[in-house]
């Protein structure tokens, strides 16, 4: 397998500082060695160029730099659906969650049926309407479903990006009350903690497997590292008690990686300025990676 790496130094979907040097904090981590350590083929292609904050000029009314992400994730969406011609894996790295936009365009242009399998504290399915903030990381899986302002629905030119019944998130905890009410009335599978203390994590993801991976076209991972515990993964944009702790992050991404249907995976909402000491949350990301892409113990 040939692992061609892109990252995207985004924060402009957020509203903290610092998910930005995401890319570079998990490079900085190790992870192209970690990876030719699996003697797996690495090329790095840079960063797609994002402008910082301070260099725009111009607000874009209620959602957040709007006509900046909406570039960026055109942009990325191309790139990712190069790799995707040359027969590549995708792997991208953030950067907030807002770049999902773009990824999943490119991987579904190319992979139309694709799944998706969501690991985040946060639902990211609100819109104009029901967002509290106006940032557009939380926005990205409803634009992805072909919900929300036409700017972000229709990146790449098409909606919705991946069918409802294909989409499960995991591991969410933190929802508005407005965007909880507009999970339930649609066909996205959604595993809470509450669910995965339940039925325990391999049950969760052999469901989500089945759900997202039917019909054999594959799954698109997105990994908001929010998703584990802030205790060992301080570094994120947006922390929330009550996570995925160590060996159930690597555990799911084990079992995906053993399914053999993963395509594409990005990593994001890495935040060095966050992070308690030794830029371990990147490390853990190098970690989470190696593991979705097939490394084991034994």
């Amino acid at each position: 397998m040939v692992i061609e790496i892109i990252g995207v130094p985004m924060d402009l979907g957020a509203n903290r500082r610092g998910t930005d040097m995401g890319p570079s904090a998990i490079r900085y981590a190790g992870l192209s060695k970690a990876l030719r350590k699996m003697e797996l083929e690495v090329i790095d292609r840079g960063n797609i160029e994002i402008p910082v904050p301070e260099s725009i000029k111009t607000e874009n009314g209620n959602l957040h730099f709007l006509a900046e992400i909406s570039k960026a994730c055109e942009k990325l969406g191309n790139v990712v659906g190069g790799i995707l011609d040359r027969e590549n894996f995708p792997l991208i790295l953030g950067g907030d969650h807002s770049i999902a936009i773009g990824s999943i365009m490119g991987v579904a242009q190319k992979i139309p049926d694709i799944g998706l399998i969501w690991f985040d504290a946060h639902g990211d399915f609100n819109t104009l309407a029901t967002s509290e903030t106006g940032n557009i990381h939380g926005m990205s899986l409803a634009a992805a479903c072909g919900r929300g302002c036409s700017e972000l629905v229709g990146i790449g030119g098409f909606a919705p990006k991946i069918k409802e019944k294909k989409m499960v998130i995991i591991g969410v905890r933190d929802l508005d009350p407005e965007e909880k009410e507009k999970l339930k009335r649609s066909q996205v599978t959604v595993y809470s903690m509450k669910k995965i203390d339940e039925l325990g994590i391999a049950k969760v993801v052999e469901e989500a497997i089945r759900i997202a991976g039917r019909d054999g076209s594959g799954v698109h991972v997105s990994f908001d590292m929010d998703v584990v515990d802030p205790s060992i993964a301080s570094g994120v944009g947006t922390p929330v008690t009550g996570g995925l702790n160590y060996r159930e992050a690597h555990l799911a991404l084990e079992l995906i990686a053993e399914a053999n249907i993963l395509k594409s995976l990005e990593m994001v909402e890495v935040n060095p300025i966050e992070d308690k000491g030794g830029n371990s949350t990147a490390k853990l990301a190098v970690e989470l990676i190696t593991s979705a892409l097939g490394k084991r113990v034994f």
